[in-house]
């Protein structure tokens, strides 16, 4: 069949007519359309979407021919969802809306201006994420940008009540070409009153050029103010915006970011935000907590329900009491004048609720300060990575006044266990005496240490309180006064008579633990001076840090008054307490010692222990 025979063809010719017949017949039926016969079926579409019966009053169409018809509609109710409460969740008294007849053929629907009046929204959030202007749990992600070419709002309010944010308001809603979208009213955040206000440039004849807003919230314990633009009029999915934040504490500013923030002192914070949905991108973080300042960057990526955190975060000064509330620094001292001090921490580290959360974050502290006088530690810097539910601080560095501690914690709460399960490895290099247990000048010397335990715990103090391990501290190259190292060797001749500036070296001192369900037994413990040794036995039990350890020493030469038995320490790590046993310092006990020294008869005196030996065994080196 040749081309002239197809174009011949009188079924062509049909074919072709019948389509355009159809083609215009549609189109003409799309610009007459009584678009008042839907009502019961957008009545249908609404009860679908909020799962409760509504109620339209009218829909008619206010012109007769066009492809961008205007319908007005009136009377619109939706009443509350059961859960939210009484009343209603949208009532609407006219709306006259002007959309785009052909995006309907392929199921969209665009509108191009709307004009509203009588409008009242009643939005809630409940505590377990419900949402009653969403079908199901999680909300919607914001403004999808509808590209309006004209919008008027008179006579509405919008009311919000979020109880898994702790968070309500209520607003007057307005819109014209003169003064633009105003909102405006008042509400509470996590208890503390706030005025809320935002607004945006009238949208009218701006197309799809970018649409500059600024929201505020302002209150004695809250404070937030953004400026920026919308890449379109009310897309929210598209904006760049400068932020900026003061606030009682992070828990407080938590109440509208909603990133799972803790207490702290006060704070002031500000960054350059891009939205470019569904993520974020936020630079330029700077700002303090209480005495500490940061600078730092964050990206926030959305994937298949899941949060993805990558950025890092610079104190240049860090006080860690900067990151607790008041009423959090009381709770801490009436807890160690109750128990005591104590040496390991009881930060939280529980992340049973953070499902749905990854990512990697570098954090450092150049500076570190501490509010009660000089502090131990000198800087952080440290790796945090989190994998559904296995977080992992590697590398990770703390400076002391002199040497480090370095290695990684491991916190594993995967497969819904209701206590993490945490692993820690930390090694303490070249550091001293002074630089760990503050300013002690009687005692000098190089310290090393390590420490690997496994246990479980919503705490590190509870985890090490459970935990199983190896902890193990060196010391060597150092010396004490000759008081002191005669006292290790139950000395009491030299111990009474030696000269106070006169000092004895320290070969080396080595404790190990062998750690079993929190209760850590000495293997060994060893000090060892040129003067003197003394061993011990017992226990150290966490978490009370608990102090159970017999001390017995020799001198290493023979000596006037040697006393015989031993010493006990007892108390905590913190405030070790060394009793004498009654029968070591009685009188009759030192007779016995006099005598012997008379007689010449010498009890057998220690050696040198073997330091290097000592070392690799306690620091499985």
């Amino acid at each position: 069949m040749t081309t002239r025979t197809i174009f011949a063809d009188r079924r062509l010719h049909w074919a072709a007519g019948a389509i355009l017949a159809i083609a215009t017949v549609t189109l003409l039926v799309l610009a007459i359309f009584p678009w008042g016969a839907l009502r019961s079926t957008i009545e249908g579409r609404l009860r679908d979407r909020f799962g409760q019966a509504t109620m339209i009053g009218s829909i008619e169409r206010l012109d007769t021919f066009s492809f961008d018809p205007t319908i007005r509609i009136r009377n619109v109710r939706i009443p509350q969802v059961e859960w939210a409460g009484r009343g209603d969740l949208a009532r609407v008294e006219q709306a006259d809306v002007t959309f785009h007849a052909l995006p309907l053929l392929i199921g969209r629907f665009r509108p191009d201006s709307i004009r509203i009046r009588g409008m009242h929204l009643a939005l809630v959030r409940a505590a377990d994420k419900r949402e009653n202007w969403s079908s199901g749990k999680g909300g919607g992600s914001g403004g999808s940008g509808a590209r309006l070419t004209g919008l008027t709002v008179e006579d509405s309010t919008i009311s919000y009540r979020d109880a898994k944010a702790d968070r309500s308001f209520t607003a007057a809603l307005s819109a014209d070409t003169s003064r633009g979208l105003r909102l405006s009213g008042t509400g509470i955040v996590r208890g503390s009153p706030v005025k809320i206000a935002f607004t945006g440039t009238a949208i009218e004849g701006l197309g799809n050029r970018p649409w500059p807003f600024t929201a505020k919230i302002d209150g004695p314990a809250l404070g937030m103010e953004a400026r920026g633009t919308m890449d379109a009029p009310l897309d929210t999915h598209g904006m760049t915006l400068d932020l900026t934040a003061r606030a009682s504490d992070l828990k407080m500013l938590d109440g509208v970011i909603e990133a799972g923030l803790f207490g702290t002192q006060p704070v002031r914070l500000k960054a350059h935000v891009r939205r470019e949905s569904p993520d974020w991108i936020i630079t330029g973080l700077s700002g303090t907590i209480g005495g500490s300042d940061l600078t730092g960057r964050l990206d926030v990526k959305k994937r298949d329900g899941r949060t993805n955190l990558a950025g890092d975060v610079a104190f240049g000064t860090l006080n860690f009491d900067d990151l607790s509330t008041n009423s959090g620094l009381a709770k801490g001292r009436a807890l160690e004048r109750a128990i005591g001090p104590r040496l390991i921490p009881a930060t939280r580290i529980n992340i049973g609720k953070i499902d749905r959360t990854d990512g990697t974050i570098t954090v450092s502290a150049k500076r570190i300060v501490d509010s009660s006088g000089p502090s131990t530690l000198t800087s952080l810097a440290g790796k945090v990575t989190m994998d559904r539910q296995l977080l992992l601080f590697s590398p990770l560095r703390i400076g002391l006044r002199e040497g480090a501690i370095t290695g990684s914690i491991r916190v594993d709460q995967r497969g819904g266990r209701p206590e993490p399960l945490v692993t820690i490895d930390l090694a303490l290099r070249n550091s001293n005496v002074a630089a760990i247990a503050g300013n002690i000048s009687a005692v000098e010397g190089r310290v090393d240490g390590r420490a690997r335990l496994t246990g479980t715990g919503d705490t590190i103090r509870e985890a090490v309180g459970r935990s199983s391990g190896k902890i193990g501290l060196f010391a060597r190259d150092g010396s004490l006064p000759v008081k002191i190292a005669a006292m290790i060797g139950f000395d009491a001749g030299r111990a009474l008579t030696a000269d106070e500036r006169k000092r004895a070296a320290l070969r080396c001192m080595a404790i190990g633990l062998d750690v079993r369900n929190g209760v850590g037994r000495a293997d060994p413990l060893l000090i060892d001076t040129s003067e003197s040794q003394s061993r011990g036995e017992g226990t150290v039990s966490f978490p009370s840090e608990a102090l159970a350890i017999r001390l017995t020493g020799a001198p290493k030469r023979d000596t006037v008054l040697r006393l015989p038995g031993s010493v006990s320490v007892t108390g905590s790590i913190r405030a070790p307490e060394i009793v004498v046993p009654r029968e070591v310092k009685s009188a009759g006990n030192i007779l016995k010692a006099i005598g012997r020294a008379i007689s010449g008869k010498h009890e057998p005196v220690a050696g040198d222990a073997n330091c290097a030996a000592l070392s690799a065994r306690v620091l499985g080196r």
